[in-house]
């Protein structure tokens, strides 16, 4: 069971003590892809959503769940977060969203978790915001693009 640092030697989940790390600088960078239609996107391009700024919305949805991410995960500490952007792309070609996170802290733990909350949550803001436009989106695809800092040090996604 120690594999899972989550995991107590009975196998019971714990938070993880981190009091006796070391402070250190950590950065976080997620994504997210959104697949939509044509419609959808001209409604972002054009700002024309009847909801009002969808891409506005996304950004302030995505920093909110960065910050409460200790909230809606039960195992995450609570992080004094230093920086967090969300950048969006359209992409008409492939009909899709893309959303970018950014995290960063000094502390004891990383950062991984909110760039994924950060990016997950934008993209249903997406959806919430669009679905009178079109039911039919499909968030394809979250995933962590890089972290740095801490004991396993700097990794990046292929």
């Amino acid at each position: 069971m120690s594999e899972f640092s989550h995991l107590s030697d009975k196998g019971e989940a714990h938070m993880v003590d981190v009091g006796d790390k070391n402070d250190s600088q950590r950065l976080a960078r997620a994504y997210a892809r959104v697949a939509c239609s044509q419609a959808i996107l001209s409604a972002l391009a054009d700002q024309s959503a009847a909801k009002g700024d969808v891409l506005a919305t996304m950004r302030i949805a995505g920093i909110q769940a960065a910050k409460k991410c200790s909230d809606i995960i039960p195992l995450c500490h609570p992080l004094m977060l230093n920086k967090v952007s969300i950048d969006i792309e359209l992409d008409p070609a492939k009909h899709c969203v893309h959303i970018y996170s950014l995290c960063k802290v000094s502390g004891k733990t990383g950062v991984e978790m909110e760039a994924l909350s950060a990016a997950s949550v934008a993209a249903l803001t997406l959806y919430d915001m669009c679905k009178a436009i079109d039911k039919g989106m499909v968030i394809e695809e979250v995933k962590l693009l890089e972290k740095q800092g801490g004991k396993s040090g700097h990794w990046k996604s292929e």
